[in-house]
């Protein structure tokens, strides 16, 4: 069954974004090797688990709020059933280097969630 495994978190401050969520939720942030303006997010659960893990970059729209990406064997072939069950496509399967590819679409109520597919090989 197909599940959330990545939020994204957009910012206008990234700095005090990070300070707001490091405080209140205790969630550890890293800046991956190479990136500038998006850091890695890292959670615990209450019994110390791992949590789901997360990003943090600067805002991209004026309108764009939190996504919820679910892991998916293969973008392609459930964009298709997106589209098959009425929803829409917003942005279409995007390589993300060396983890893997996104897609975002809209479900038919006008929510807003993402695709994960991972790729260690993706360009």
């Amino acid at each position: 069954m197909a599940t959330i495994v990545h939020f994204d978190l957009p910012a206008e401050d990234l700095e005090r974004a990070k300070t707001f969520y490091s405080t209140l939720f205790g969630w550890k942030f890293e800046l991956p090797p190479g990136w500038t303006d998006y850091y890695l997010i890292s959670t615990t659960a209450e019994d110390g688990s791992p949590g789901i893990g997360g990003g943090m970059g600067t805002r991209g729209a004026p309108d764009q709020q939190i996504t919820n990406y679910v892991g998916v064997p293969s973008i392609d072939a459930t964009l298709v059933d997106v589209d098959r069950l009425g929803g829409k496509v917003l942005l279409p399967k995007t390589a993300v280097q060396k983890f893997g590819y996104l897609a975002v679409c809209q479900d038919t109520e006008g929510n807003t969630f993402g695709l994960w597919e991972e790729d260690p090989e993706a360009e």
